[in-house]
């Protein structure tokens, strides 16, 4: 990652803003700026599509996209009143996906907001953080195999059509993710045996991170209509890249720096199978 998207990450994050009550949010017209929009009258068209999106979703618009005021330079040290939005993090996500997708911030911006309302979204969702870690595992794994369908079928349209030619795809993933690893480094790193799936022995915040990878390079096959299997390879690989960077610049550890745990997926079936036909 060279340091203009390094610098827009760091942007992004800086232009949170947190009410007295805790609840974060961003002013639109700085964001207008950062996503590189220089008039406000043709960001507010992509602010109006977002808002469209947010309704169909079944979202209360007020609750993402709340009006405000802000007052703007027009000159000579003169001020006006302009209208401006406090946006919630899901608003935030909704105008990157409806924005420029040619503007390189604009894909930066898609996938560190994708994965920072992911985020938001289990660490309100109560039932989730009352799963232990194993059954946070088993639910993940879950939910990354069925959007592996969903990427397979996204890369076939693009052009990734034989076995072997889907298998070079997805170590482009792993490779950005994972800092240049491909499926068997990452395999021998956690010292697996043959049989063994990498997917089955990750910790929940390591699947996790495989689960944002898998989802935004899905959207991004569809949404920028990618054809060609170099460029789906690419694009893959820059998805991985930018998840990558969006967990450095949140602190988190490198995904294979986490650790990998005791026990595979199919011994935690077992152990639930067991369970549940002992009560």
């Amino acid at each position: 990652m060279n340091n203009k998207i390094t610098r827009h990450y760091q942007t992004f994050e800086e232009l949170r803003k947190t009410e007295d009550d805790g609840v974060e949010f961003w002013f639109a017209r700085e964001l207008q700026g950062v996503l590189d929009y220089s008039r406000w009258e043709k960001f507010e068209h992509v602010i109006n599509k977002a808002k469209a999106a947010c309704e169909n979703s079944g979202q209360m618009v007020s609750d993402h996209f709340h009006q405000a005021v802000k007052m703007v330079q027009i000159g000579s040290g003169a001020q006006r009143e302009a209208r401006d939005y406090k946006l919630s993090r899901y608003a935030c996500y909704l105008i990157v996906q409806n924005a420029d997708s040619s503007k390189p911030v604009i894909a930066n911006g898609q996938t560190y907001f994708a994965i920072q309302t992911r985020r938001k979204e289990l660490e309100d969702d109560t039932g989730f953080q009352q799963l232990t870690e194993d059954q946070k595992r088993l639910m993940l794994r879950n939910e990354l195999a069925t959007h592996n369908k969903q990427l397979a079928a996204a890369a076939k349209e693009a052009g990734v059509e034989s076995g072997l030619d889907y298998a070079i795809f997805q170590n482009h993933g792993y490779k950005g993710l994972y800092g240049g690893l491909d499926n068997k480094a990452i395999h021998k790193r956690k010292e697996l045996k043959k049989s063994q799936k990498i997917l089955d022995h990750m910790g929940s915040t390591e699947l996790a991170a495989n689960l944002f990878r898998a989802t935004q390079t899905e959207e991004k096959l569809k949404r920028d209509e990618i054809r060609g299997k170099r460029k789906a390879n690419k694009t893959h690989h820059e998805v991985g890249a930018k998840v990558r960077q969006t967990i450095k610049e949140l602190g988190g550890a490198m995904p294979e720096d986490l650790p990998t745990p005791d026990d595979g997926i199919k011994q935690l079936e077992r152990k639930r199978k067991k369970l549940e036909d002992s009560q």
